[in-house]
This record gives structure tokens, C-alpha cells and sequence, in this order.
């Protein structure tokens, strides 16, 4: 098997929402998005230096969510390599300043339209099975839950929780999901 790198991701522009690549710049918001405690609940441990080495200087799986010009958040997207699978996982994390505008699902479906236009036919998520909020916002943009991953995530204090597994395929939307309505 060869080795298939994520082809260039481009700058990606909804009507609130751009995705972009990552920068030393967004080190400081990206750090200290994930100290919120309403964030950090989930993203656990995260510091200047791991924000660093694990989403600023991976442009080839990190898109930067910006907002009317500030960095509302981050989402890994990770296209499989075996073409036999054509499957992105993604991650994604927001700022609570950022929820209840649904820039989640906004920066959501452009990087899914993105994926499907390059092969992708599946997209999945696993969000922690107690995050309530980011599966209803998943379930709206059109994932459907597929099962529940059993003791998938250590939690601080030590103990496992589970995940839910959830997808959403070309198939349910052939042209990508469609964007978020906004009253």
C-alpha cells in the first residue's frame, strides 16, 4: 500500500463560517478555547504546547473554524488512506461564545461538501455519549447514531465512557449536507 497524503485542503467559506489552515497565531485562542469548562469537559489536558504539536502544525487534518474574523474553534479531518474505505472521521470543538448560532454545523458541512467532492462516501463522528448538545447538533445536520462504542474514552478521573458512533453518508445527501438556516 502506498502512502496517500491528505491532498491540500482549501480555504472554505460559508455565509458565516471560513475554514482555514492552522497558524502559530491561533495557538493562544486555540488554548484557551479549550480551557473553557464547558469545552474542556470533553477536549481534556489541552496546553499551548499540545495545542502546538497536535492541531497547529497539522494544516493536512486541522481546519481553523473563524468567525467574522476570530477563531471560533477547530475540527480534525481525517480521510482514511485505503481507497477501499473512502471514510473521514472528523473532531470538532467550538467556543462557547460561538454555540447556539450553529457554526458547528456550518463548519460541519463545508468540510463534509468538501470531502464528498474528493471521493469521501462517509463521514463519521463519536461524540462522548453524555455531550448531549453536540449530538442533537449532529442529528439536525442529517448523522444518524449507528451504534454505541463501549469504554472508548478515559475520562480525568480515570473511569471509561462510552461514545456514540455516528454517521452520515453521500448517499443521505448526495450534494453534502445542506447549510444551517439561520431565523
Amino acid at each position: 500500500m502506498t502512502d496517500t497524503a491528505h491532498p491540500a485542503f482549501p480555504r472554505l467559506q460559508g455565509p458565516l463560517v471560513t475554514l482555514r489552515d492552522p497558524g502559530e497565531a491561533d495557538v493562544a485562542p486555540l488554548a484557551a478555547i479549550l480551557t473553557e469548562p464547558e469545552v474542556a469537559v470533553w477536549w481534556v489536558g489541552y496546553t499551548p504546547d499540545r495545542v502546538r504539536e497536535e492541531l497547529t502544525s497539522h494544516p493536512e487534518t486541522v481546519r481553523i473554524i473563524e468567525v467574522e474574523g476570530q477563531t471560533a474553534g477547530a475540527m480534525y479531518v481525517l480521510r482514511g488512506a485505503d481507497p477501499e474505505y473512502p471514510t473521514t472521521v472528523m473532531h470538532i470543538f467550538l467556543a462557547t461564545a460561538f454555540r447556539g448560532r450553529r457554526v458547528g454545523e456550518e463548519a460541519l458541512a463545508l468540510a463534509i461538501r468538501h470531502e464528498f467532492t474528493q471521493g469521501i462516501t462517509r463521514v463519521t463522528l463519536d461524540p462522548n455519549i453524555n455531550n448531549a448538545g453536540a449530538i442533537r447538533s449532529y442529528e439536525r445536520l442529517g448523522f444518524r447514531r449507528i451504534g454505541v462504542l463501549r469504554d472508548y474514552q478515559v475520562r480525568p478521573e480515570g473511569h471509561l465512557e462510552d461514545a456514540l458512533f455516528m454517521d452520515l453518508t453521500r448517499g443521505d445527501f448526495p450534494d453534502g449536507p445542506p447549510l444551517p438556516v439561520r431565523a
